[in-house]
Order: structure tokens, then sequence, then C-alpha cells
């Protein structure tokens, strides 16, 4: 019984390791999908965002302002809306990657090293990319940003990880099937 619970445990543990990595892939696809809007399209999206915040602000916080006053909100705010998008795309990208990587027993320091070198380079090819879509253009700026929601990503994602291979995931871990591995076979002697 106990030998069945270990061979599914570990069964289970080689066949998810390899989907760890279409998380990862989702978001990379959704970057790239938000990227190639043409700029109308791109600005029109975050105008809509824009307005939805403002509305949700004045009605939450009950003021009553004017619609020229929203108006003005609107066109206020819909820069930070811009570029908080990217800081919140690469924070989701930066913990998607790190979730492969650290099932793959990279940890520490060489988790966020390798996790922004893969999220700087992405980023900048999103950028490169948009060097090629109408009304839109590359920006190191959105580079520097799209790095520091990496950063914050991989930090978060790391604490996490951490928590949950202390607690949650004790259970599967490798050390632990060694150790059960070893309590079985001294029982069986």
């Amino acid at each position: 019984m106990k030998f069945s619970k270990l061979f599914f445990k570990k069964l289970l543990r080689y066949l998810l390791k390899p989907l760890s990595f279409v998380p990862a892939l989702c978001m990379m696809y959704i970057i790239y999908s938000f990227s190639a809007q043409d700029g109308t399209s791109s600005g029109h999206l975050s105008v809509t965002v824009s307005h939805y915040l403002v509305l949700a602000y004045n009605k939450i916080a009950g003021k009553h302002y004017s619609n020229e006053m929203l108006e003005l909100l609107i066109i206020q705010i819909h820069p930070y809306v811009r570029k908080m998008a990217h800081v919140t795309e690469y924070f989701i990208l930066a913990m998607t990657i790190a979730l492969p990587l650290y099932v793959y027993r990279i940890r520490g320091i060489w988790l966020i090293l390798l996790g922004m070198i893969f999220c700087v380079a992405f980023a900048g090819l999103d950028e490169y990319h948009q060097s090629f879509v109408a009304g839109r253009g590359p920006s190191i700026r959105d580079v520097k940003i799209d790095s520091a929601g990496s950063f914050a990503g991989l930090l978060v994602a790391q604490i996490i990880c951490f928590i949950g291979r202390k607690t949650v995931f004790r259970g599967l871990s490798l050390e632990h099937y060694r150790q059960l591995k070893k309590n079985y076979e001294a029982e069986n002697r």
C-alpha cells in the first residue's frame, strides 16, 4: 500500500513538472496579443480601463464629479494606467516563469537572475515587436518598467514557493520521498 502511494506521488511529480511551463506560455501569448494591437486599439483599451477606474472611484468615494471633471481625471490617470498595465503583465509573467524554475530546483539568487534575464529579454523583444505595429513604437522606458514588475514578481514568487515547499508541498518533495522509501525498506527487512 505504501509503495503504491509512493509510486503515485513520484509519477504525479514527473507528469506535472513539464506542465509547469504552461502558465508562462499563456502569459507570453497574452502580452504578445496586447502588443500586437495597433496604437488606436491599445489607446482605446487603456482609456476604457481609466474610465471605469474613475467611475468606480467616484462611486466608492461618494464624490459627485461633473462630466467635465470625470473626463479630466480620465486624461490625468490614463498614462499611469498604461504603465501599471506593463507592471502587472510582467509581474504575472515573472511569477509564472518562477514556477517552472522552482519546480526544476532553481532557487535563491539563481531563480531571480535567470527569471530577470528571461523577463528583460522578453520585454526587449516585445518592444522590438511593437516597432512593426501601426501607431506603436519601442520604448526603453517601458522595458525598465517591465523589469521592475518582473523583479517584484520574482521576489513574491520566491517567497510563496518557499512557504509552499515548507508546508503544503512537503509531501511531494524528494527528501520526503527518500525518507518514506527508507522507512518502507527498513520495515520490510
